[in-house]
């Protein structure tokens, strides 16, 4: 019953009535003692009836009923003389009016009596009762929780839950809003709902330490960016666990979901990437992929998977789906048609890029107007285990591909690569920069029909060779994160942005380029586990450790985004641009690619590093730094 707010308010105001008519007992017992003259009879009767009606309704206009408990401060206080002060005068007045005087050291006695009460039964409440009161309510599992901004959205969430508190349902709520703060500095000290707002976004720290803070709520959805990753880096300090409100354009209401509180999410490790989200022209895309047949090889893959879905929705006449592993390939199969059904004129192959003949008969069969060739191992530390599957796999798939496109007239072919491939340390980078120089030797041909376009990136958040999976995977079972090196870094974007960037560049390439993404501060990886964990609600390094296990093969500390002899060239987004092609010495090029499928294909670990450094200037492999091949 305590729970309940109303029933709550209810019992406030039975004791505030009691107070004031406790008063006027005991000044009249106090005075008599010392032989003062007080009202008797029939005047203390109409005097204490009048005085609690009176007081009652001064106080209840004051406001101190809208006050939640566990809110009330020195504005409650003040608020509660106001009444009694205002209270007070105006029986003293109506009893005049009616003939009656009480002598002035009664009023004033009773007057200090009725404060104290009910200034001190506030003060105590709040410390004792109320404690059971929320046991009670809320049992063990309730947060206590600061809201950030003192908006809309925060408004509607302190609601929610008092409604639900006076409703019955406080089973079904998992935070106690104890405090607000607002960059606003005007409104430091004013209430939501009864919820004060304590100070602005400088003070997080201080005010959850203050008040034993176990959550922090974002609730300001239509912040900018920079503003938004400012405040969550302040919050990521307290090592508290964070939830968001989502944007204003992500929030869903409807008949189903008509609340605030269901909206509120974990917080996204990629909100702390330090920059906006990228944004694309989505008319250059439909231009360019609308009415075309559009094949993805390594369609399964996580990068792959999300170009076919974008380009789903581009009405493409046909989506061409080609990947070596069934279980991935079946599983957007099976999304894109219950997605769409039939209009999609979707067709999935299980082949292998490494299969030249396969890979014939699948062009000359669907005539692809564009090839978006994702396939690829990617993962460092196996592939420096077995580098001929990466020549096998990256280079010659790749060459297989391309050679194919131009022969069968395809209309574009977009590469995918990686900030590996810039100065390799490893054998996955040095095939993928091997990759890239296929797809300049092929548009450096003379008479060459296809446009090929490579598009590089950082790691992505989530993807199959994210440490993100990794990170849950481990947290989630109690383990040990595991982590390189302290200082390692990475540039780091999103599945949804690293597609739609492939998607721009095709329909802004005209052959040979690298298009670049603009991917800002690259992120420290103990950071990202250590933000991670906290939105598990864990403390990192107490509750979850980290644990550095040293660079692997072929790691290095930070990853390159542009080669130095490359440069950059801006585009009309401000967020891509395109690095200058670099010659490739056709002969020269071709005679090694030869010997380096021969060392491969006879599995010759040794001579395929050793084969793969000449042909990759830039490589600086650990066995292999000097390495120069003739041909």
């Amino acid at each position: 019953m305590l729970g309940n707010f109303s029933i709550r308010k209810i019992i406030l105001m039975a004791s505030d009535m009691f107070i004031v008519f406790l008063a006027a007992v005991l000044s009249n017992f106090f005075l008599s003692l010392f032989g003062i003259a007080c009202p008797e009879g029939r005047l203390l009767f109409y005097s204490v009836a009048v005085d609690v009606v009176l007081c009652f309704l001064a106080l209840f206009a004051a406001g101190v009923y809208r006050i939640m408990w566990r809110y009330v401060d020195k504005r409650c206080y003040i608020k509660c003389l106001a009444g009694t002060t205002t209270g007070t005068v105006l029986s003293c007045l109506v009893l005049v009016c009616f003939g009656y005087s009480l002598p002035l050291v009664f009023v004033i006695t009773r007057y200090m009596i009725c404060n104290t009460g009910i200034i001190l039964f506030r003060f105590l409440f709040k410390d004792t009762f109320l404690v059971i009161a929320d046991s009670a309510k809320t049992g063990s599992d309730k947060k206590r929780t600061i809201i950030i901004g003192a908006g809309q959205a925060s408004r509607m969430i302190i609601s929610e839950i008092q409604n639900a508190v006076n409703e019955g349902r406080a089973d079904n709520i998992d935070y106690i809003p104890v405090c607000i703060v607002d960059d606003n500095a005007e409104l430091t000290g004013s209430q939501i709902n009864g919820v004060r707002v304590v100070g602005t976004t400088r003070n997080i720290v201080s005010v959850c330490e203050r008040e034993k803070i176990e959550l922090i709520i974002f609730a300001i959805p239509s912040v900018d960016e920079d503003e938004r990753k400012k405040i969550l880096d302040i919050c990521s300090e307290t090592k508290l666990p964070i939830k968001v409100i989502p944007f204003l354009s992500q929030m869903i209401f409807d008949d189903n979901n008509t609340g605030i509180l269901s909206q509120v999410k974990d917080i996204k490790v990629e909100e702390l990437l330090g920059r906006e989200p990228v944004t694309f022209n989505r008319e250059e895309v439909m231009s360019f992929i609308s009415g075309s047949t559009v094949m993805v090889t390594g369609g399964g893959g996580s990068i792959g998977s999300e170009l076919v879905r974008q380009i789903a929705r581009y009405s493409p006449k046909q989506v061409i789906i080609v990947d070596i592993y069934e279980n991935n390939a079946y599983e957007i199969q099976q999304e894109l048609v219950m997605e769409y059904g039939d209009s999609l004129g979707l067709v999935t192959l299980i082949a292998s890029v490494r299969d030249y003949d396969r890979m014939s008969s699948i062009f000359d069969q669907y005539r692809p107007d564009i090839v978006f060739h994702a396939a690829a191992h990617k993962h460092v530390p196996l592939m420096e285990d077995s580098p001929q599957e990466a020549v096998k796999n990256n280079i010659l798939g790749t060459f297989n591909m391309a050679t194919l496109s131009d022969y069968y007239r395809v209309r574009k072919f977009v590469m995918i690569s990686t900030d590996k491939a810039v100065n390799p340390t490893n054998v996955m980078g040095a095939s993928k920069r091997c990759c890239e120089m296929i797809v300049q030797y092929m548009s450096q041909q003379k008479d060459v029909y296809t446009d090929f376009v490579t598009t590089r990136f950082g790691n992505v958040l989530g993807s199959n060779g994210s440490v993100i999976p990794l990170f849950r995977r481990q947290i989630e079972s109690g383990r040990p994160v595991t982590v390189t090196h302290p200082d390692i870094i990475r540039y780091f974007m999103t599945i949804p942005e690293a597609v739609s960037l492939v998607l721009q560049a095709g329909s802004m390439a005209d052959g040979g380029e690298i298009f670049v993404l603009d991917m800002g501060a690259p992120v420290k990886i103990t950071t990202l586990a250590e933000n991670l964990i906290r939105m598990y609600g864990k403390v990192p390094y107490k509750d979850v450790e980290i644990k550095f296990t040293g660079l692997r093969p072929g790691e290095k500390l930070f990853e390159e985004l542009l080669m130095d002899e490359e440069g950059l060239k801006k585009t009309n987004n401000k967020k891509i641009f395109i690095g200058n092609q670099i010659d490739i010495d056709e002969d020269d090029f071709i005679n090694k690619l030869s010997v380096l499928k021969q060392v491969a294909l006879d599995n010759n670990e040794e001579l395929t590093v050793a084969c793969l450094a000449g042909m990759v200037p830039t490589f600086r492999h650990k066995e292999f730094k000097n390495i120069t091949m003739a041909g």
